[in-house]
């Protein structure tokens, strides 16, 4: 076959691109159950950050491995209170014997899914501890409320006045001094605060059931 033909380019180079595609599609299926192992990592460790576990990796030679030991050691229990929706629970029993219970948030930034996780004490109404992070918010923005600062913002306050849920409020120009109830928002931030602060309501209000169960027991 004459190699400089219109004829042999073509052949060759769909030959190519099989065999690109077919190496691609080897990798990405070898690679898949360590990226699973990955994703359900990070996902322990964003729980027991929230519960303030976990906090220093520094020194730590298999972070999956460490995240694990750590998972089993303090998530005593976990179970959904609902099956539609899905409403995953957390109970993580600390050094001290006291239990807190963590529950996962999610919802809809300026350019992608925002989540978190929220650790509540025992009373139900206490936050305990905070993480959130995000899929495409906007660098030294909205991507801000991953930062450990704006998360230990919502440590002590409460999510029910008078056992009425208001939630807690992400506040544009920063929350009145003593307000319990609510957090400053990101400075430059806006629509991903707003999106946070509607994402809080309406995950911990479908708890509301959970929370009420625990503190009648």
């Amino acid at each position: 076959m004459n190699t400089n033909s219109n004829t042999y380019t073509f052949i060759y180079a769909s030959i190519l691109v099989v065999v690109v595609a077919a190496a691609l599609a080897f990798v990405s299926e070898v690679l898949k159950p360590i990226q699973q192992s990955n994703i359900e990592s990070e996902k322990r460790l964003n729980i027991l950050r929230s519960a303030h576990l976990a906090l220093e990796l520094n020194g730590v030679s298999n972070r999956n491995s460490y995240v694990a030991d750590m998972f089993n050691k303090y998530v005593t229990n976990s179970y959904c209170v609902d099956n539609d929706p899905k409403l995953p629970v957390y109970e993580c029993t600390l050094d001290d014997g006291s239990t807190v219970y963590v529950v996962e948030v999610s919802g809809q930034g300026l350019w992608g899914p925002i989540w978190g996780f929220i650790s509540l004490k025992d009373d139900m109404n206490t936050i305990y501890g905070a993480v959130f992070d995000h899929k495409g918010e906007t660098p030294g923005l909205g991507a801000e409320i991953s930062t450990k600062e704006f998360a230990r913002q919502f440590e002590g306050k409460t999510i029910f006045d008078n056992n009425r849920f208001i939630s807690i409020s992400v506040v544009k120009g920063g929350a009145k001094p003593g307000d319990n109830h609510a957090v400053d928002a990101i400075s430059g931030g806006t629509i991903t605060s707003n999106a946070l602060q509607e994402m809080l309501y309406n995950s911990l209000e479908a708890y509301i059931p959970f929370f009420n169960s625990k503190t009648h027991q």
